[in-house]
Formats: structure tokens, C-alpha cells, sequence
């Protein structure tokens, strides 16, 4: 599907985008464009990719609208990963969460169909299901332009993934935890029964790839991921430590912040289906042409909702799960 094309992810220089460019580099692309705007992120990327003659790279911010469509001149494929997403940041700087969150998905929205893209696929999160803070609101609200995109006068296609939290990424619990345990000998964490969704980036780019080779155009594809509670992710890593004095400290939830995160919500469960076991696909409440026809053969969810309350995994499994990312 990627052979000889032109593909642009933007922010392109993050975790996600990383591991996304290495894969689709496997696929034979014509070229992968990176588009960001931390220019000492793209030097060291272009380094580690060892100065790859199919990547180029370009400094942007996606609240630029002509830059996103320069860009976006011959494309086929735009993955589009950047965000302002970390969840005290958004609170305290919501315009700046809405400009990039926001605005920014609907400029490359109009980029995409101006330039006739074949395929948009948009990297949401758990927290656009039922927000709680600023930063699922403006991921929700881009959920919503993707989708409706669809209804417009183009063939340009639009899907969404939602994913939890990837181990491992920047500013990622794990990194915190170990920190805390080199440099405090304490772990901080909000509330003893909070609990998270959890994947890797490669089960993570699995997902990007199976939206963008089986989606019809207007769905939210979901993958299912373990579970697991945060004090005992936080107690794993004490353990393999092998320091005997570390304390755990209840810090309070931050504002914005829920004791558990939402895959799937009371209002999504209805119009969602089962999707090859792995995965369910959130069809949209607004009408988009043989979507629904397309869906039928599937099984409706037979859940209220999908949070990371139920099912959590044990400490055996979390501690297999860091020692498979070589985090431990």
C-alpha cells in the first residue's frame, strides 16, 4: 500500500512518529516528509536514521495552514500524531491546546483535501472518550472535524485511532518512576486506585497500520490493551530496582485528571462494533455513505462501556510486560 508513495507524518519527531517512520521505511515509500517544529529533535532524528535519502524533513507548526500545505503537495498518506499533549499543559494553556488540538487538525483537514491526499489518519487518545480536561476536549473535538470531513465534497479518506498510553514514550510514567527512584528514593503517585490502558509502540503502530489498510472512512478504530493499576506498575519498578527504602507518596489528582481512563464510553458502545477480536470500531452518529452497510456483518459490543477499571493485570504480567520493553 506504501510502495512508491509520498507520505507526511506530522509531528513526526515524537515516539509515535519515530517508530512509525522506521516501519513505514520497510514498505519501499517513494518519501516520508517529517514535519515539526523542534528543530533539535529533527537534527538527531536525521542522525539516528543516518541521513536515510528517503526521509526529508521540515520545520512546521501545524497552526500554519500554508505550511501544512506546501507540505502536503503530492502526498498520499498524512498520519497526523501532532499535539499539545500533555494534560497539565493543556489546562493551563487551553487556547494554546486549542490552536494546535484544534485548529490545527482542521488546517490539515483543508491541506489534505486541497492537495487530494488518498488517506488521513488521525493518532486520538482515551481521553477524547467522555473528557475530563482540556486536552481529551480538543482531541475530541479533532475526532469530530476527522470524522465529518468524510461528508465532504472530496475522495480524500479520514479515520481515527484511539490509543492509551504508550510504555516508554516521552514524558511516559515509566521514565518518571525510574527517576523518582535514582534521584528522591520516592515515588509520587495521584491516587492508590488509579488505574491506565496500556501498549507498546509496536502494538501501537500495529493499530495506525490496520486503520489505514481496512477503514472505509468516518470510524474510530480502538484497539484492546491491557490494564493495569499504577501503584503496582509503581511497586514492579521499586522492586527491580533492588532498593529496599523507597517510599510511595499520594500526591492528590491534578486537575483534569480521572482515576480511570475510557476507551469507549456509555454513548460510543452503541453504535460499536467487534471488530477480528483485537479490536472494536466506533462507527459515527452522523451519517456517512456505506459506512453502516459496510459494518453490518459485524457484532454489536456487547459492553456498557470500556475503562481501565475492569480486568486489570497482575504484577507478574506488568513486570513481564517492562522486561519484554527492556525498561527493567
Amino acid at each position: 500500500m506504501f510502495d512508491n508513495k509520498t507520505i507526511l507524518v506530522t509531528g513526526g519527531t515524537g515516539s509515535w512518529g519515530y517508530e512509525l517512520v522506521k516501519q513505514l521505511l520497510t514498505h519501499n515509500p517513494k518519501e516520508i516528509r517529517v514535519f515539526s517544529r523542534n528543530e533539535s529533535n529533527q537534527f538527531t532524528m536525521k542522525q539516528e536514521f543516518d541521513n536515510h535519502p528517503k526521509l526529508s524533513f521540515i520545520i512546521g507548526d501545524i497552526k500554519e495552514r500554508e505550511a501544512l500545505m506546501e507540505s502536503c503537495q503530492d502526498v498520499n498518506y498524512v498520519f497526523h500524531l501532532a499535539a499539545l499533549k500533555h494534560v497539565p499543559v493543556c489546562e493551563d494553556q487551553p487556547i494554546e491546546a486549542l490552536k494546535t488540538n484544534v485548529h490545527g487538525t482542521q488546517n490539515v483537514i483543508d491541506a489534505a483535501i486541497s492537495c487530494n491526499v488518498d488517506r488521513v489518519v488521525y493518532i486520538s487518545t482515551d481521553k477524547a472518550s467522555n473528557p475530563a480536561n482540556f486536552y481529551g476536549l480538543s482531541k475530541a473535538m479533532g475526532e469530530r472535524l476527522i470524522i465529518h470531513a468524510n461528508t465532504l465534497n472530496t475522495n480524500t479518506k479520514f479515520v481515527c485511532i484511539r490509543g492509551g498510553n504508550v510504555l516508554g514514550t516521552n514524558g511516559s510514567v515509566i521514565h518518571v518512576f525510574k527517576k523518582q527512584i535514582q534521584e528522591k528514593g520516592k515515588i509520587g503517585i495521584t491516587h492508590p486506585n488509579m488505574t491506565r490502558f496500556f501498549l507498546t509502540l509496536e502494538d501501537a503502530i500495529k493499530l495506525v497500520f490496520k486503520a489505514t489498510f481496512e477503514s472505509l472512512g468516518g470510524e474510530i478504530f480502538v484497539m484492546k490493551m491491557p490494564t493495569c493499576k499504577i501503584i503496582d506498575l509503581a511497586n514492579v519498578l521499586i522492586e527491580a530496582s533492588g532498593k529496599e527504602t523507597i517510599e510511595i507518596e499520594t500526591l492528590g489528582i491534578r486537575p483534569g485528571e480521572k482515576i480511570h481512563e475510557l476507551l469507549l464510553s456509555e454513548y460510543e458502545s452503541t453504535t460499536t462494533v467487534t471488530y477480528d477480536d483485537e479490536y472494536f470500531v466506533i462507527l459515527p452518529p452522523i451519517h456517512i455513505e456505506g459506512l453502516k452497510e459496510y459494518y453490518a456483518p459485524y457484532t454489536l459490543v456487547n459492553l456498557e462501556k470500556y475503562d481501565s477499571s475492569k480486568e486489570t493485570i497482575s504484577k507478574e504480567a506488568i513486570r513481564e510486560m517492562l522486561l519484554k520493553g527492556g525498561f527493567i
